[in-house]
């Protein structure tokens, strides 16, 4: 019997358009009053978490990829970079002129840029243009703008005060290579081609569903989880109950118990169906 379920936002949870769809915010409310957990287990941060979701009322918040769990009422996991590998990054940062973004518990902050993309409005604004429109060219005219090639812009963000439990760095997939040698420390997490989230070593989105069972006292087999991305498939594997959207990419559906339609096809509404959860 499933007693809890999550979600990945981006691709998952909400449309190309970072909107919910109504099949969605539906079948969750049944879910719900069926006395089903419902949440998020994302990369996302917790700053303007309800806005991400499009105002959808859930039970608990897996973000930063597993680094911190929390419900209304509590937090489960607190778990940001000690000092000298966050100092590290910072100074990796510096020197090679990179833009980074710097994730707390209540903001974000560093490169102008990053805050932009991460932003709801330019994602909507994207998905509105043209689907040959060059998006690489767009973000390259950004950086021309951006204030990251300051000396010692990172270093001196009064951010670095408080825990940080993710950074997100502008990055290509070809040096992935180069970031493990660099940080043998952490762990990388991708869910696009652009950007990489950098999180202390060996943490996960399903280390932080596991965190929430052990607090709940849910078995694991009781936990079904949606995905779409790369580093939805340990958490997909995990679970009781691993579905995929019908947007993922095929090693995502290979690792996943169920497909179902996509994140703009009613996708969460059809695998509660399938399972019998809704009716």
């Amino acid at each position: 019997m499933i007693k809890a379920i999550f979600f990945d936002i981006d691709g998952t949870l909400v449309t190309n358009r970072s909107k919910a769809l109504k099949s969605t915010k539906q079948a969750i409310s049944y879910a719900r009053k069926n006395g089903i957990l419902c949440g998020v287990a994302t990369g996302r941060s917790p700053v303007r978490i309800k806005e991400i979701i499009d105002d959808l009322e859930l039970d608990m918040y897996v973000v930063y990829n597993g680094q911190l769990v929390f419900t209304a009422d509590r937090t489960i996991v607190d778990h940001p970079f000690d000092h000298a590998t966050l100092q590290r990054i910072v100074d990796f940062s510096d020197e090679n002129h990179r833009q980074i973004i710097f994730g707390g518990r209540d903001r974000l902050d560093g490169s102008m840029t990053m805050r932009l993309g991460q932003s709801i409005f330019i994602k909507r604004l994207v998905s509105l243009l043209p689907e040959k429109f060059p998006v690489r060219l767009m973000k390259k005219m950004l950086q021309l703008f951006s204030p990251h090639r300051q000396k010692d812009r990172y270093e001196t963000l009064d951010i670095l005060n408080e825990p940080i439990y993710q950074c997100i760095l502008l990055s290509a997939e070809s040096e992935q290579t180069k970031l493990d040698r660099q940080f043998p420390d952490c762990t990388f997490q991708r869910s696009n081609s652009y950007t990489v989230d950098i999180i202390p070593k060996g943490g996960s989105k399903l280390l932080g569903i596991k965190a929430f069972a052990e607090d709940t006292g849910i078995d694991m087999s009781e936990i079904m989880a949606f995905g779409d991305h790369y580093n939805d498939i340990a958490m997909l594997e995990g679970v009781g109950i691993g579905v995929a959207m019908g947007n993922a990419q095929s090693e995502v559906k290979k690792a996943a118990d169920f497909v179902t339609q996509s994140n703009e096809e009613n996708g969460i509404y059809e695998g509660l169906k399938h399972f019998g959860l809704i009716y």
